[in-house]
């Protein structure tokens, strides 16, 4: 028969067969508890046989559902971004719904997206990715009446799942402090975007450290480059070794910027951990190939957790809107920390 001519089985065919109303073969598809196991059997029996398959179209219509969970992300060219979605996807298909991801680089594609709200009409579920958000346009993600989920950001009232970034810094300070140093340098990256929440908790924890170790904050401690940038990090570092009492240690609040960090001392041959010790933050491959001291977050477990509670926010309304998923981090001491110089004037 040409392919034009072909029947495809319906609902009708379906509730036909089973010796069913159409409805009860709806309620069967849907997984709904009212069908009895016998008459269920019966269902799905007679759509094997006649080969039918419910549409997402149709499903959509009957549930009110799309089957979709969106992301919303400032860029996919990042480390964090994308090992989050390498486990965010597996759990969202392992739950029979597809991921739509919006990638939103630039201004223009930013205010078209709010404009529009297109997840509205695709997704059963928003995921908003390190994504640095204006009081309006956090509103408007509110309207949309489906879930929206936080990654690696704490939005008050709102489902969020991120780390304790204000901890985790304040232990990698509390580890250069234990070994000795009192002159810490901090350096901050800017242009990340996305990540200014956890920029502004990162530099929290370093300050809650030092304050109750007694150590007096100094503002020419703390220096900020763009990421990804290595001159500007060597410009940066050049400002903090021309002190008049420069850092014994440094640290960046992210892996990139500290093997910037790292490549530009031993470039200028100053020896770490001897000289200068450099601490990171996130745990990416490449602090474990520069043999880097860091505070280690998972992205992957980040992702697990951020598809699981978009799931039970889908699938049970009265769940706690407002929940928030806080995960851990832990110090990975490596190479590149040690004690200050002995006889340095700030090691004790």
């Amino acid at each position: 028969m040409p392919p034009a001519q072909r029947h495809h089985p319906t609902l009708a065919d379906v509730a036909q067969r089973a010796g069913v109303s159409a409805s009860t073969v709806s309620r069967t598809m849907r997984g709904l508890s009212t069908v009895s196991p016998e008459v269920r059997a019966r269902v799905e029996q007679a759509a094997r046989e006649l080969h039918f398959v419910v549409s997402r179209q149709a499903s959509s219509l009957v549930t009110g559902r799309t089957g979709v969970v969106a992301v919303l992300a400032p860029t996919l060219n990042s480390w964090f971004i994308g090992s989050a979605l390498s486990t965010l996807g597996p759990v969202l298909r392992a739950a029979g719904l597809d991921l739509l991801v919006y990638v939103i680089p630039d201004l223009t594609e930013r205010a078209a997206f709010f404009e529009r709200l297109p997840a509205r009409r695709n997704a059963d579920a928003l995921l908003v990715f390190s994504f640095d958000l204006s009081e309006e346009e956090s509103a408007r993600l509110d309207d949309l009446e489906v879930p929206v989920v936080y990654i690696s950001q704490h939005a008050a009232g709102r489902p969020s799942v991120y780390v304790d970034d204000v901890a985790g810094a304040r232990g990698g300070t509390r580890h250069l402090l234990g070994l000795g140093h009192r002159r810490i340098a901090f350096v901050q990256t800017t242009g990340a975007s996305g990540f200014t929440f956890s920029s502004h908790e990162r530099l929290l924890g370093y300050r809650q450290a030092l304050a109750e170790a007694g150590v007096p904050w100094d503002d020419e401690l703390v220096v900020a480059t763009p990421a990804g940038h290595k001159r500007r990090t060597a410009e940066a570092v050049g400002r903090l070794l021309s002190l008049r009492e420069p850092p014994t240690a440094v640290f960046a609040e992210q892996d990139e910027v500290a093997v910037s960090v790292l490549w530009t001392l031993r470039r200028a041959r100053i020896e770490v951990p001897e000289r200068i010790s450099v601490l990171g933050f996130d745990d990416h491959q490449m602090a474990e190939w520069s043999d880097l001291t860091t505070i280690a977050q998972s992205p992957e477990e980040i992702g697990r957790a951020a598809g699981e509670l978009a799931r039970d926010l889908i699938n049970d309304p009265e769940a706690d809107q407002a929940r928030h998923i806080v995960l851990p981090t832990r110090l990975m001491p490596r190479a590149t920390t040690a004690p200050p110089p002995a006889g340095s004037d700030h090691s004790s």
